[in-house]
């Protein structure tokens, strides 16, 4: 039994190489009488995008905000291997879930400085790094090396996720003043500038024509693929999940029903009751698989 003052962190021998990202274990969250997540295991992996689906009211951003610290869970343990040292994500505040574990989330609102420029958005994510590195704020005011250096790799690494997101000639632009496919992906960006090791993305493509979900696709992948970043969001976007997802997990009334490869996912019966309420035998009706089909091909 672990005590509650205990450091919530386990030894870098204790995870392997084959130990998950993230390794969730019968969690379950009550609020009063009203379950919300009931018994809920799962597991994500380093360098995989990873969706948690389904109907509204499943539990899904109560999953989110378990991991992120919002909310302490019921019941349940919360395992993160960061880069060999495993964290009970559980037991820890939010603030050193986003600092120690480095666990960022962007939500469904977005959440950016509107006031400030596109740039300054990104440096700001860079904060506490910066802030070290001028022995908190007084090296800065001096003009410590230190700082100076960590500054300029600060403004290094902005650019470099402008150019990512393609918004490099806007750097100078106040980030309310961006179209909101453009917002979506700055705070994606700004996110990645904490360095994380898992980015909760919470509906990531909610509000976006297919253009904008497809240039959406295309930043999760290069960040799964050229990061390393392990990925787990929430959508409803069925052209993202199904189009780019390694690993797609189905929450129904707060129980997981279904947990596999997006293929195996979409035709799974327990699902498809899920969401349209048919009998557990019957498929899906052929304009909405076709439908279906279509959005996947698209975000392919």
């Amino acid at each position: 039994m672990i005590g509650l003052f205990d450091d919530p962190r386990v030894a870098t021998d204790a995870a392997t190489a084959d130990t998950p990202l993230l390794t969730v274990e019968h969690l379950t969250m009550r609020f009063g009488g009203l379950v919300a997540i009931d018994d809920v295991s799962l597991v994500a992996r380093k360098g995989e995008i990873t969706a948690i689906i389904g109907p509204n009211g499943a539990g899904k951003t109560t999953v989110f905000n378990c991991l992120t610290g919002f909310y302490k869970p019921t019941v349940g343990r919360l395992t993160l291997n960061c880069e060999g040292t495993l964290f009970y994500l559980e037991r820890m505040e939010d603030f050193r879930i986003t600092h120690e574990a480095r666990v960022a989330r962007t939500f469904q609102n977005i959440r950016l400085f509107p006031a400030m420029s596109v740039l300054e958005n990104l440096v700001v994510a860079q904060h506490n790094k910066l802030m070290r590195a001028s022995g908190m704020t007084f090296g800065g005011l001096i003009g410590l090396k230190s700082y100076r250096d960590a500054e300029r790799d600060a403004v290094e690494k902005a650019r470099y996720w402008l150019e990512r997101i393609n918004l490099a000639d806007r750097a100078d632009w106040n980030a309310g003043n961006l179209p909101y496919g453009d917002q979506r992906r700055l705070e994606i960006a700004r996110a990645m500038c904490t360095d994380p090791v898992m980015l909760c993305l919470d509906e990531p493509a909610a509000g976006l024509n297919p253009r904008e979900s497809l240039e959406l696709n295309t930043l999760l992948q290069f960040v799964r693929d050229e990061h390393g970043v392990g990925v787990l969001l929430i959508e409803h976007d069925m052209s993202v999940v199904m189009g780019i997802s390694d690993h797609v997990i189905v929450l129904d009334y707060g129980r997981k029903i279904a947990d596999g490869d997006p293929e195996a996912v979409r035709n799974d019966p327990k699902v498809i009751k899920a969401y349209l309420g048919e009998d557990e035998e019957e498929e899906l009706p052929p304009e909405i698989a076709a439908d279906i089909e279509k959005k996947t091909g698209e975000g392919a």
